[in-house]
C-alpha cells in the first residue's frame, strides 16, 4: 500500500537536506575511553530531532545524558493493547571521512530519480542521515493520518554507532518494545537478518630499542616486527578480496617505536566456528612473528557485537511482520548479510530482536557515498505498513 504523494516526498528530501550539513562526526579515540557522546556536536543534532518528534505528536521525547533521543507516539484508538514496537537510526556519521561542511548536490536521473550526493570534499551522510530522515517522515505522517491504525511506536536516535558503541548506553529503562527495528541499510530492498561476529584485536610487540650505530645482535626493532606480522596476514581474507558470507582480517593501524608497537586488527566473520579460528590465528602469528625477530608479543581480543541471526530465526514473526511491509510497499524483500553490525546487532544480543532496513543509501564512509530520493521514500513507506501490519495482524509478541 502506498502513502506518500510527490508533496510528501519533497519535504522528505528537504527534511534529509537539512539534516546532512549537520556536523555529527564521532571520535573513535573518545568513544573507547568510555565517552558518549564522543563528540559533542552529536547533541545539536539530537536536539534539533527531540524537538521535531515533539512536534509531530511523539510523548515523553527526552535526550538522555549520553545523548539518545527517545520518544514515542501513542497508539491510534482501538490499538492500545498493539504490541509496541521501536525504529532506531544513529545521529553519528564515520571520522574516517570528513563530515564538516557538507555541501549537498541534489541530481535528476533519466529514470525518474532524485540522487543527493556530497560536493566530493566530504561524505554525504546518509548513513545514517537517510534512516532518521525514514523514521521521522513516518512519525510525521502517521501523526498527521490518524486513520492508519498503529500501536504505539517508540524511537531512539542513537550516538557513536560508528564507533561500536551505539548501545553501550541505551536507556533500556525507557523501552517498552520487546522487538525493534533498525533503518541503517543500503540499496532499496534490502532486508537483513544477519551479520558479521566482529571482534577488535589490540596485538602489542615489544622489542629492545638501542643506538642504530651499534644496533648489530642487540637491537630488536617492534616496528619491524609489528610490520612483518601485517604483512603475513592472509591476503585471500582481507576486506578488500571478499565479499558474501567470507570473513576476514582487517588491518586498521600499526603505530609505535622500536622498543613497543602495536597493531590494531578487526576480526570479522558469520561464523562463530571461524571467527574462533581466526582468533587462534592472530594469537600464533603474532607470538611466531615476535619470537623470530626476538621479541615479544601480547594479544587482547575484544568483542565488538555478535550475528544476529541466531536470536532473529527464534522469533520469526518480527521479520515475518517486515516482509508483509516491504511486499505491501510494493517492494521484494532482497535477504542480503551485513558485512558489518547495526546498533541491531547489539540490541539483539540484549534481548530485542532487531532486523535492519535499507535507506537508499550507496558507497557508505566515502566521498562518493550517495543516496536516492526514491529508496528513502520506500523506506518511509515500509515504515508506515510496518505499523499498521504489526497492529493489524499481531495482538503481542512475547
Amino acid at each position: 500500500m502506498s502513502f506518500l504523494q510527490k508533496s510528501e516526498c519533497a519535504a522528505l528530501l528537504e527534511r534529509f537536506l537539512r539534516y546532512v550539513k549537520i556536523w555529527t562526526t564521532s571520535d573513535t579515540e573518545q568513544a573507547d575511553k568510555g565517552i558518549q557522546p564522543s563528540t559533542e556536536c552529536q547533541r545539536d543534532f539530537a536536539t534539533l530531532l527531540a524537538d521535531e518528534l515533539k512536534s509531530h505528536g511523539a510523548q515523553n521525547v527526552q535526550i538522555t545524558d549520553h545523548c539518545y533521543v527517545y520518544g514515542f507516539l501513542p497508539a491510534t484508538n482501538g490499538k492500545e493493547s498493539a504490541a509496541p514496537i521501536c525504529w532506531l537510526a544513529h545521529l553519528d556519521t564515520v571520522d574516517e571521512v570528513s563530515g564538516k561542511n557538507v555541501c549537498p548536490q541534489v541530481k535528476q536521473t533519466e529514470d525518474g530519480d532524485t540522487i543527493i550526493t556530497s560536493d566530493g570534499t566530504t561524505l554525504l551522510g546518509a548513513d545514517d542521515k537517510a534512516g532518521v530522515t525514514a523514521i521521522m517522515s513516518a512519525i510525521s505522517f502517521l501523526h498527521a493520518h490518524q486513520e492508519i491504525p498503529h500501536g504505539k511506536i517508540e524511537v531512539i536516535f542513537s550516538p557513536d554507532e560508528e564507533t561500536g558503541h551505539g548501545m553501550d548506553n541505551v536507556p533500556l529503562n525507557l523501552l517498552s518494545s520487546k522487538c525493534a527495528y533498525t533503518v541503517d541499510g543500503g540499496a532499496t530492498g534490502e532486508l537483513e537478518t544477519e551479520c558479521f561476529n566482529a571482534y577488535k584485536s589490540e596485538i602489542i610487540f615489544t622489542g629492545k630499542a638501542t643506538h642504530t650505530g651499534s644496533a648489530r645482535a642487540t637491537l630488536v626493532n617492534a616496528v619491524s616486527i609489528a610490520s612483518s606480522f601485517v604483512a603475513n596476514l592472509p591476503r585471500h581474507q582481507a576486506p578488500e578480496t571478499t565479499d558474501g558470507h567470507q570473513g576476514f582480517y582487517a588491518a586498521m593501524s600499526l603505530n609505535g617505536t622500536m622498543e613497543r608497537a602495536k597493531v590494531i586488527l578487526l576480526l570479522r566473520d558469520f561464523s562463530k566456528t571461524e571467527m574462533e579460528k581466526k582468533k587462534s590465528f592472530v594469537d600464533l602469528l603474532a607470538q611466531t612473528t615476535a619470537a623470530s625477530f626476538g621479541g615479544k608479543a601480547e594479544v587482547i581480543h575484544t568483542q565488538q557485537y555478535l550475528n544476529m541471526k541466531e536470536e532473529l530465526d527464534k522469533h520469526p514473526r518480527i521479520v515475518e511482520n517486515l516482509v508483509a511491509a516491504y511486499k505491501a510497499a510494493g517492494i521484494e524483500p532482497i535477504f542480503t548479510p551485513i558485512r558489518g553490525g547495526t546498533d541491531g546487532s547489539r540490541l539483539t544480543e540484549m534481548g530485542i530482536p532487531t532486523p535492519n532496513i535499507f535507506t537508499g543509501g550507496h558507497n557508505f564512509h566515502s566521498r562518493d557515498e550517495w543516496c536516492s530520493l526514491n529508496g528513502m521514500c520506500a523506506a518511509c513507506e515500509v515504515l508506515i505498513n510496518l505499523a499498521r501490519i504489526s497492529a493489524e495482524q499481531y495482538s503481542r509478541i512475547r
